[in-house]
């Protein structure tokens, strides 16, 4: 199901890099444009994903899911995924936030993007994550739509102890920025707990 993307918000969105890069010296490999003859070959790869928000009893909330690392451990972090096809990051983002928490939601606001880097047996990657700030729109939490089952658990969490839950430094630098931003999209977000009453 295709979600029109809004166009850009009249403020100007967030899009300084959060990501931390690790450290290099001229001409390691791995290094942006430079050689990686000798050494393993490095792979960039773009994922899409953010956090979609409801109010609900007063208080914002924000789907996050769970997934296991590549060791084993259970993670909680944003949604997100690679595009597909001829997708924007936007799209992207729409899409993959739906798959993997059952919440439809409708963009709002860029929340920029981090960077950062990991190694598998054959290659390094160099992973850029674009987020965007969503407006809940529809849906209930499920796993089940998640085509690559990574997710095995997803919840609504809090904003204001989302960072406590969060596995990750860089995304709890995104919340903060979403944090920044979300008093301007406060109007957008009706308490959904006036539905039981």
């Amino acid at each position: 199901m295709a979600h029109p993307v809004p166009s850009a918000p009249k403020r100007t969105p967030l899009t300084a890099s959060v990501g931390r890069r690790v450290p290099r010296r001229p001409g390691q490999p791995g290094t942006p444009g430079e050689s990686t003859q000798g050494s393993l070959p490095t792979v960039e790869e773009i994922s899409a994903g953010g956090l979609v928000v409801r109010r609900f009893r007063g208080r914002l909330e924000v789907a996050i899911i769970a997934r296991y690392n590549r060791g084993g451990r259970l993670e909680w972090c944003l949604p997100k995924g690679h595009p597909e096809g001829v997708e924007t990051h936007g799209e992207a983002a729409i899409r993959e936030v739906e798959e993997e928490t059952g919440i439809a939601g409708d963009i709002l606001a860029s929340l920029g993007s981090i960077d950062y880097w990991f190694t598998v047996s054959s290659h390094r990657v160099h992973k850029t994550v674009h987020h965007y700030l969503l407006q809940a729109t529809g849906g209930e939490l499920t796993t089940e739509n998640d085509p690559d089952h990574e997710a095995v658990d997803v919840a609504w969490v809090g904003l204001d102890v989302l960072n406590a839950k969060l596995s990750f430094p860089n995304e709890r630098r995104i919340v903060d920025l979403a944090r920044d931003v979300l008093p301007e999209y406060e109007g957008r977000f009706p308490d959904l707990s006036d539905s039981e009453r």
